[in-house]
């Protein structure tokens, strides 16, 4: 399952219901205190259920109320649910999905002298009499209700709750669908809720104020769990030598008390020889060190916080795999201590793991430079106001100025230009094919080595670029934009128009691949020899100039798009050498561009 929309009410500064969408990849941006963290704090009580939270410090101030309302709402859902036995049934069969076919599931916690709370499914159910509390009553009554409306369950399997359900509500003609909260607390409903409560995504919040040590909770269970595992093999063989050890140590506690006797009759009465074994994990303490055998703890707090980090990972993936369900990570301020490499390496591994398709990411940053990398509808904005919190997309042109105005586009910089280019995979591809000919010449300039040096920044045009060209156009300092044609030739390039208003600004430039896209600069001898079906008849008399390559990938190697585009533009893009690329690019495309970067980053 993957989390679409959260809503939060009376949970401390959100006092209305604030209806919150989420991408894949989300990156939550706003003042200090403006509701951030309060957005993570509340999914961790919703998924994790600590102990005594929320508490009474939660609730709003201004709440009317002693209720906290925290509401998730759910895509992907499985296809089929097991509720009785063996058989199966889906969500939509039990009326359990709201208006728009997602699953939406409500948690209100009575802030009182007792804490409790209560959880709902807002779905659209029958609401005629007799047909709107099924989900409520056992299998007697189930059978009692049948009987009572005259519904006919002699083709019905009577022990299954779900089939007499639908025979019932099959019966009728006007159940009355209505929106409405269905308390799954109630006997099979809370059966239904204990099914899908397995399928819900693992959470995992990782705070920017933790300790960062390797005996953090983080760092330990990973490890715990490896050794549990190891042990778990080793079990009869390590059983073996407990009980010999055991056995051993027996033998001479009762030869002492034998000799102890000897001399001392009443003290030797009194002693009564036992061996006392412990778990077998609690023998190994795990900690990390690195070189020169230099803990963790004495590193850097940025190597601490990085590598602690993937710990989180590593733990909370594990939990996914025993739960064979997907993961949501909420990182706050990844940037905390990091160097800007290391927050760029953290970024590309956050869109990776999204790419992956295997979780989703939340991010809170206070950084230009993370915040810049990102897709605008990947941006959430949190104001705080007397009216209370808004939270707003990042395709809100009113966000995005809001944005850039309170962070800015560079704290400092000594940049002498920007490239924008469509996405990410384009920025990698870029870095490579130029050390690869910066090797050979160096006058062709390497542009990861530039980067790295604040002299280039990359902007993908998918994230905003007219706001951050807006922007740009302050600091006078020149801009490049490369942009795929996709369009075949002889047709006009798809970004025409975004080039053209581009080429319109001063110290600015777009040019068009002559190619579909950049993965086409890839030789075709390296497709051939990584792409099965590449050289097939389907493609016999194709211009390799305007292939679907990712396509291609996606199809030959059963993985999607995205991770194909990705593996194209690091694996293969590495195969390439000078020759190749004068070869394929006869209209020197690319060394026209780096060229063109080159007398720029002269100045």
């Amino acid at each position: 399952m993957r989390v679409k929309k959260i809503k939060l009410k009376n949970f401390r500064c959100y006092k209305d219901e604030t209806e919150i969408c989420l991408d894949d990849l989300t990156v939550f941006i706003g003042k200090n205190d403006s509701g951030k963290s309060s957005i993570f704090d509340a999914l961790e009580i919703f998924f994790n259920e600590p102990k005594n939270c929320p508490d009474k410090d939660d609730l709003n101030v201004y709440a009317d109320d002693e209720i906290i309302s925290i509401t998730c709402i759910f895509e992907d859902l499985p296809e089929q649910i097991i509720i009785d036995a063996t058989y199966p049934t889906t969500l939509q069969n039990e009326y359990m999905l709201n208006s728009e076919g997602y699953l939406e599931i409500q948690k209100f916690f009575s802030i009182g002298t007792r804490i409790t709370n209560k959880v709902y499914a807002v779905a659209v159910h029958p609401t005629s009499q007799n047909y709107d509390d099924l989900l409520a009553i056992n299998q007697t009554n189930l059978r009692r209700r049948a009987h009572d409306l005259n519904v006919d369950l002699s083709i019905t399997d009577q022990r299954v709750n779900t089939q007499i359900r639908k025979a019932i509500w099959e019966s009728s003609d006007d159940l009355r669908l209505e929106q409405l909260e269905i308390d799954l607390s109630k006997e099979t409903a809370k059966a239904i809720w204990d099914k899908i409560k397995p399928q819900l995504p693992v959470f995992a919040l990782f705070k920017s104020d933790r300790t960062s040590t390797d005996q953090d909770d983080e760092a330990q269970d990973p490890m715990k769990a490896a050794v549990k595992e190891a042990i778990a093999l080793q079990e009869e063989t390590l059983n073996r030598i407990a009980e010999q050890v055991t056995n051993q140590v027996q033998d001479i506690a009762d030869r002492t008390v034998d000799k102890i006797k000897e001399m001392n009759q009443e003290l030797a009465s009194q002693l009564n020889p036992r061996v006392i074994t412990k778990k077998w994990e609690s023998v190994f303490n795990v900690s990390l060190t690195g070189d020169e055998d230099i803990p963790i703890n004495k590193r850097g707090s940025g190597t601490r916080r990085l590598i602690l980090l993937n710990f989180f990972r590593a733990k909370a993936e594990q939990e996914s795999t025993d739960k064979d369900s997907g993961i949501i990570y909420a990182i706050e301020e990844p940037e905390t201590c990091q160097h800007p490499n290391n927050q760029r390496l953290l970024i590309d591994a956050f869109e990776n793991l999204v790419e992956d398709g295997s979780c989703q990411i939340m991010l809170t940053t206070h950084t230009p430079v993370l915040a810049r990398r990102f897709n605008k509808d990947s941006l959430r904005l949190i104001t705080k106001n007397t009216g209370g919190v808004e939270v707003l997309p990042g395709d809100n042109v009113e966000a995005l100025n809001s944005i850039v105005d309170s962070l800015g586009v560079l704290p400092d910089h000594d940049i002498k230009i920007f490239v924008g280019v469509e996405g990410k995979n384009d920025i990698n591809f870029l870095r490579i094919i130029s050390k690869i000919l910066n090797n050979a010449d160096e006058k062709i300039p390497d542009l990861e080595k530039a980067e790295k040096e604040g002299k280039v920044v990359f902007v993908p045009s998918g994230s905003n670029v007219e706001l951050w060209i807006a922007k740009f156009k302050d600091l006078n300092i020149p801009e490049f934009y490369i942009f795929d044609r996709d369009n075949p030739s002889g047709m006009e390039p798809h970004y025409k128009d975004e080039a053209e208003r581009i080429n319109a600004l001063p110290n600015s430039e777009a040019v068009h691949t002559s190619k579909r896209e950049l993965e086409n600069y890839i030789h075709p001898s390296i497709l051939i020899s990584e792409i099965r079906n590449y050289a097939g008849p389907e493609n016999v008399g194709r211009d390799h100039d305007f292939i679907d390559i990712p396509a291609l990938v996606s199809q030959a190697n059963n993985i999607n798009t995205r991770r194909a585009k990705r593996w194209i533009n690091t694996y293969l893009v590495e195969k390439m050498t000078p020759e190749l690329l004068t070869e394929v690019d006869g209209d020197n495309d690319i060394l026209n561009w780096l060229g063109n970067i080159a007398d720029k980053l002269k100045n």
